[in-house]
């Protein structure tokens, strides 16, 4: 449900291009250096924060006339903020990105080729982890790409990007799960036959919550979290199988 009008709406020109989602937690403070580099996204494109607090976040100063910027209030929940962002995205393609998520400078032009190709498929990026946190985290991110490109399951943090109507199609993310909600949606666009196609390309995420609840601690409960969805996931996609 909408809590309130978009804070900034262009012109209303329709879109066809690109639209950025991105879901702010409570008193989410990684935001900003995002969005700034989003204000290099090519002319047409959109930014949607999904924001879970009345914090306002008006446009950015010079923030570049081609580009839309919105603003929505949302329930807390992941899932339920990029459905909702989901559902007012003008763009023909959907690209959800975490508020830590950080491009470098071959991402877009490398998301702007795989677009280009028309191939309707879910992509995602080479993960890579920020230097806030333990140096073990370079293992993790070497697992989370070693798991995305051989066993087909990318996570949100690789940044899935996806034609709207696909998304649309698969019924957006699960609104009943704290987290993961990422996971299924992948385990949902296999199931309905949607290629997992590599973006060549790095997207940094945050080290934090390692160095925050430990390496170790962390790690395991990531690998429990997954396996606890994958299991029930995995079956339900071999029983459907003909």
């Amino acid at each position: 449900m909408l809590l309130s009008t978009v804070d900034d709406v262009a012109s209303g020109r329709t879109q066809r291009g690109l639209s950025v989602i991105v879901p702010l937690a409570p008193a989410e403070t990684e935001w900003a250096e995002l969005v700034r580099q989003l204000a290099g996204l090519p002319a047409g494109s959109e930014v949607i924060l999904v924001a879970a607090d009345d914090t306002p976040r008006p446009t950015p100063e010079g923030w570049p006339s081609p580009l839309d910027y919105r603003v929505c209030r949302s329930p807390a929940g992941r899932a339920r903020q990029q459905n909702l962002g989901a559902s007012v995205a003008r763009g023909e393609w959907l690209w959800f990105l975490h508020a830590d998520s950080r491009l470098r400078r071959e991402t877009v032009p490398a998301l702007q080729r795989f677009i280009a190709r028309g191939e309707e498929a879910l992509g995602w990026f080479t993960l890579a982890f920020r230097d806030d946190g333990p140096r073990w985290t370079a293992l993790n991110a070497a697992g989370a790409n070693w798991r995305a490109r051989w066993l087909g399951l990318p996570f949100g943090d690789q940044g899935l990007l996806l034609p709207r109507h696909r998304f649309q199609a698969l019924h957006g993310f699960d609104e009943q799960l704290a987290c993961g909600e990422d996971h299924l949606l992948v385990w949902a666009a296999r199931q309905a036959g949607l290629p997992l196609r590599h973006v060549p390309a790095v997207l940094e995420t945050s080290a934090r919550k390692y160095a925050r609840h430990g390496w170790l601690i962390t790690t395991l409960r990531h690998w429990r979290l997954t396996a606890l969805q994958a299991w029930p996931a995995w079956r339900a996609s071999h029983r459907s199988r003909p």
